[in-house]
């Protein structure tokens, strides 16, 4: 039976996507593995590989086109001796929901759609249809596996071929049925046409949202309705960093390393957060997982939206190490070229927004996380010494915004002071 090959969610907030190129054409043969298509989601643009093999039969959507929902027919699959002319039956997809999303900025936990899959598809003992392609079907059906038993490793956790190649046959165990979930819908404000409506004749452009745009409108919203956000602030004193900084630059010039004041602050809250262990955590719904490494996400600013790449092990790289990751993502997050692993993860962000002179702000939470850092410029101020004496100082203010539900207050302010402690001493972090 020919097989639909359906628009992936090719990143976690993927709803839609763009097809900007077909890899093959009709009569094309192909493996799993091969390549198909090259897709633009709302963070980048991705290829997109063969799950099952056989012959494109033919390509439903053409290169090129936008606002292509997830689980849409994209093109259909043909098995050895069928021919175009079996397309006529092939089943259509399932309406599914697209995944919705879960936070920005970047990298969130995403909450996976329900697959799309041909009618045909075999059911569980508790209702429920198992999607598997035909191939793997059919050879889970010579080998008695019970493909309700299996996770699949395809589009939308379709089972697919390898899935089953290998697998041992298993006695069917009885589905727990779920209760039904209700969800309330999130406030969205005013509709379009009612806020157009206000501004009759008033001059304007009406600008259509980018997928990145809908992304960044939705998790934030969704962030600061679910979150329950507090919020810490500190004066940092940053004259021993300067300091500091400009020595290690001098001499790591020649090796053409530069190290920001970005780079010790990211190195600085990956510390803290080994130091106040506790605080390294992410909110999973119904349990918060404490994370043993530092995973510190950083947000970069692109053309219609941001991106949050993510620096693992932090705590164990050196300054010029993550100088040198973090100029590498960043470049990457503006020609939108991360993978979905480089911005996905990670316990803790930083939004520094010193560099456009802003003093101090008030940053969103990027879900799962459990805090994110606010930095501001570094500005000469007034400043009273340890002594008692008046002196001229350089600042920076810091806001620290915290997941209550995942870090209570005394614990935020632990970090926070790891924090300072290691910007206001900065060679204390190459010991």
């Amino acid at each position: 039976m020919p097989t639909e090959i359906l628009m992936p969610a090719l990143s976690p907030t993927m709803e839609e996507g763009t097809l900007a190129k077909w890899l093959v054409k009709e009569g094309d043969t192909v493996s799993s593995g091969d390549l198909l298509a090259e897709i633009e989601t709302d963070k980048a643009t991705m290829e997109f590989e063969a799950v099952d093999e056989g012959t494109i039969g033919k390509i439903l959507i053409a290169e090129g086109t936008e606002g292509v929902a997830v689980n849409t027919a994209i093109a259909v699959l043909l098995e050895d001796g069928e021919s175009a002319d079996d397309i006529g039956s092939a089943p259509a997809a399932a309406a599914a929901p697209a995944p919705a999303a879960k936070s920005d900025d970047a990298p969130g936990a995403p909450v996976a759609a329900a697959p799309s899959a041909p009618a045909a598809a075999p059911v569980a003992n508790n209702g429920t249809r198992i999607f598997a392609s035909p191939l793997a079907r059919r050879i889970a059906a010579d080998k008695g596996l019970d493909l309700s038993q299996m996770a699949g490793s395809g589009p939308k956790g379709r089972i697919v071929k390898a899935d089953v190649q290998g697998a041992a046959a298993q006695p069917a165990k009885p589905a727990a049925s779920a209760p039904a979930a209700t969800t309330a819908p999130m406030a969205s404000g005013p509709s379009s046409d009612a806020v157009i409506k206000m501004y009759e004749g008033r001059s304007f452009e009406e600008v259509p949202l980018s997928g990145m745009r809908k992304v960044v409108a939705t998790r934030l919203t969704e962030a600061k309705q679910t979150i329950p956000h507090f919020y810490l602030r500190r004066d940092i004193q940053i004259d021993n960093l300067l300091s500091f900084r400009a020595q290690l630059n001098k001499q790591l010039e020649a090796r053409g390393v530069k190290l920001s004041v970005n780079d010790f602050i990211i190195k600085a809250c990956a510390l803290a957060l080994q130091s106040n262990p506790e605080a390294n955590a992410v909110w999973a719904g119904d349990r918060t997982l404490k994370m043993e490494a530092s995973d510190v996400a950083v947000a970069v600013a692109i053309e219609g939206g941001l991106f949050t790449p993510v620096l693992q092990d932090a705590e164990n790289r050196s300054l010029s190490a993550l100088s040198a990751e973090m100029k590498d993502l960043a470049s990457r997050a503006r020609d939108r070229k991360l993978a979905p692993h480089e911005y996905q993860g990670g316990s803790f962000a930083i939004s520094n927004l010193g560099m456009f002179g802003i003093d101090n702000f008030d940053a969103v939470i990027n879900p799962p996380h459990g805090a994110i850092l606010a930095v501001g410029a570094g500005k000469k101020r007034p400043h009273v010494g340890a002594d008692g004496e008046l002196g001229v100082a350089t600042i920076m203010s810091c806001t620290l915004s915290v997941d209550h539900r995942v870090i209570d207050g005394a614990l935020g302010a632990e970090l926070l002071q790891s924090i300072v402690d290691n910007l206001e001493n900065p060679m204390g972090m190459l010991a």
